[in-house]
């Protein structure tokens, strides 16, 4: 289409050797048995505190973390598996503009709506990149690989009172956990009131073995790809090897992410609380990576 770069020259972090040997890594440590994933689930959801959260918390460090996030969401496409349910859900609202909230460095979306883009109907497909805490630098280099397909607001969002001037379909990856329920119901609410289709992707299980990972595979990996993390920073290097507070604080974010996600069941009672006259279709469940991790989502648009 006029305008539109086709797909297969989207641009794309380099696949080395070194990444190659980390996902299968991934693929080994994450191939648990169904029949034992079933009896790891958490039952409980704990409030805890994420250093990227506090406002002190170091710019250089916090860009650290998000920078190595944005590379393995991309790098292992951990949200291909909801490529199908944002699909309907676009279908369903008729929409062909996304807008990310809560977009730290833009790690859930590129290899989202690359896949997005090969789908029928779907090839103008744009998305906004948003947050309360913008980060322009990563995301000019977003939007430079993709031709300004992914686009961002340089001005903060606020995701629980999004402005009228944003419409689209709604999303927020990795970062729905973040909010404590009446903030989570608040941003629902605000989709519902606005009646803006909206999906909140984790990727994640809630599963306990997930915080072993986060304990032993997963720094392994830090370590691996942090030479190969674009755009190159001295001082990534510097807080990795030498005094490795990215690692040390991203163990610590892991876990606790995990305890804080919301699980299916959580997630349809906040939407039903923000809901209550049920004008919305929710859908919330897992789905499978082909890592054999999961996905844990919820989807809405109005009825």
């Amino acid at each position: 289409m006029p305008g539109f770069p086709d797909i297969a020259d989207f641009g794309c972090l380099e696949r080395t050797t070194a990444i190659r040997i980390a996902s299968r890594a991934v693929v080994d440590a994450l191939a648990v048995p169904p029949s034992r994933n079933r009896l790891m689930p958490m039952r409980f959801r704990a409030q805890l505190f994420e250093f990227e959260d506090l406002p002190w918390f170091p710019t250089v460090i916090r860009a650290g973390m998000m920078d190595y996030l944005r590379f393995m969401i991309s790098n292992l496409d951990i949200y291909e598996p909801v490529v199908p349910l944002l699909h309907n859900a676009l279908q369903q609202t008729d929409q062909q503009r996304i807008i990310e909230l809560g977009a730290g460095a833009g790690g859930g979306t590129e290899e989202v709506v690359k896949d997005l883009r090969r789908l029928p109907g779907m090839a103008k497909v744009r998305v906004t990149l948003t947050d309360l805490y913008p980060q322009p630098a990563a995301w000019q280099d977003i939007r430079h690989r993709t031709w300004g397909i992914i686009g961002y607001e340089p001005t903060p969002v606020n995701a629980l009172a999004v402005p009228e001037s944003l419409t689209g379909f709604r999303t927020i990856f990795s970062a729905f956990h973040h909010f404590e329920p009446a903030a989570a119901e608040a941003m629902l609410s605000d989709a519902v009131r606005k009646r803006a289709g909206f999906g909140a992707f984790e990727g994640a299980g809630k599963h306990w073995h997930e915080i072993l990972l986060a304990w032993t595979v997963l720094p392994v990996l830090q370590l691996l790809a942090t030479p190969f993390m674009k755009p190159f920073r001295l001082s990534r290097l510097f807080f990795t090897y030498i005094i490795p507070l990215i690692p040390l604080c991203t163990i610590w974010d892991g876990t606790v992410s995990i305890l804080r996600m919301y699980s299916p069941d959580q997630l349809l009672a906040l939407a039903r609380r923000a809901d209550p006259e049920q004008t919305f279709q929710w859908q919330t469940g897992k789905v499978r990576h082909w890592t054999g991790s999961q996905v844990t989502y919820l989807v809405g648009w109005p009825k």
